[in-house]
């Protein structure tokens, strides 16, 4: 970070009194940090505050006529290395989704060409609001970056997904970001990776799924990324933060999974991590009426199979099919065996082999065994941490071969 320059975009939202720290932590770092101050951000810090610990003017009004003679708008945009916005609230979302720059901060966003990190915070009802996850599906198409928001206790005396990414998480996101842009072993490569459970309705409220917890496969995500790759990382529902320096595709179904896989395409590599439901409710009720209890009486489903992503990536045509696919096979018994005989049926390249009989789906650690056509390769329990960045080196090192 030593002499990186970073621009610092406070948004209005009682997070901002963490964004005094975040500057704390990029002068330490030896960057050099110059802020946008938004109207609604100063309700909750202040410019002096802020001038102080950025040792800069801090910039404010657009229509300021001493800051645009001195560093007008436009080279404010492209001087910075990384622009950060932190908090980003509902409103900046919004602005950036939809190109407006009514204002200092959104006219800043819209004529930079530099990489963005932005850092949710907002109300749990805001952050779920169909119109902010259209704005964050956009965002995160236009190549912003994301952190966060966290889960946990706010402001506003509600509990969920809203908060506020903390200081050190943000800085050390923002420092990936910019190491992002040196060559990595896998600098230029797409690579897609499936995550999480998928959920198949029944009705309105019931739904069918799994405990995975999507860890594993939002760890190998991180891992790629940090060696330079492209990632599409579409993960079913979860209860974790997606991994910061990818594009997260967010989905429902298998077969919601199954169309995003092929739009994603064509890609380096697929990694197939998602434990995807194999069947789904085949005649539905009335998608929007709950099915009642009736005494006495208890409903009979009619199930039919779900897509088999990994089976149909692997069968694509050479020009379609990635060089690279690699499935998972979570077993709860005879694992080697029965994995020997997904791998044989799938036809993918790679098949990583795990035991899922204890707490492996939702805990910290996991034990695999790679089977390639070199063999197999058993791996020692490790952190799922440690699983992903193995697993990355290796597909570095294939994907580096001719």
């Amino acid at each position: 970070m030593n002499g990186k320059s970073i621009l610092l975009i406070i948004g209005g939202g009682i997070a901002a009194y963490k964004s005094l720290e975040l500057i704390r932590l990029f002068k330490k770092s030896g960057a050099n940090v110059r802020a946008v101050l938004t109207k609604a951000g100063a309700e909750f810090v202040t410019p002096l505050s802020v001038s102080a610990l950025t040792a800069e003017p801090v910039y404010q009004d657009l229509f300021d006529l001493d800051d645009e003679a001195q560093m007008g708008h436009i080279q404010l945009s492209r001087i910075a290395d990384l622009i950060v916005i932190a908090p980003a609230t509902a409103d900046l979302m919004a602005k950036m989704a939809h190109g407006l720059a009514n204002d200092l901060a959104s006219t800043v966003l819209l004529a930079t060409d530099t990489k963005v990190l932005m850092a949710p915070a907002m109300n749990v009802r805001m952050w779920e609001h169909p119109a902010t996850q259209r704005n964050l599906a956009q965002l995160e198409a236009d190549g912003i970056t994301r952190i966060g928001p966290d889960e946990g206790d706010m402001a506003c005396g509600e509990f969920g997904f809203g908060r506020m990414a903390e200081p050190e998480a943000i800085f050390n996101a923002a420092r990936d970001l910019l190491a992002g842009e040196t060559t990595g072993p896998l600098s230029g490569k797409h690579i897609l990776i499936t995550s999480g459970p998928t959920h198949e309705a029944i009705d309105p409220v019931r739904y069918i799924a799994n405990r995975s917890s999507g860890r594993q496969g939002a760890a190998i995500a991180k891992a790629l990324a940090s060696l330079g790759a492209k990632v599409s990382y579409i993960t079913g529902p979860v209860n974790i933060a997606a991994p910061h320096s990818v594009t997260t595709i967010k989905v429902q179904s298998a077969q919601d999974m199954f169309r995003a896989v092929n739009e994603a395409l064509p890609a380096d590599a697929a990694i197939f991590a998602a434990a995807v439901a194999d069947w789904r409710v085949d005649c539905q009720g009335d998608e929007n009426r709950k099915i009642k209890k009736q005494k006495g009486r208890m409903p009979v489903f009619n199930f039919c199979e779900n897509p088999d992503i990994l089976a149909s990536i692997s069968a694509l045509p050479t020009n379609k099919r990635p060089p690279l696919v690699i499935g998972f096979a979570a077993e709860t018994d005879h694992v080697l065996p029965n994995a020997r005989a997904k791998y044989k049926r799938k036809g993918c390249d790679w098949l990583l082999a795990n035991d899922v009989s204890g707490d492996v789906m939702g805990g910290d650690n996991n034990q695999v065994t790679l089977l390639s056509p070199d063999g197999e390769e058993s791996w020692p329990l490790m952190s799922k941490d440690d699983v992903a960045k193995r697993l990355a080196t290796k597909i570095a090192k294939a994907l580096s071969k001719p």
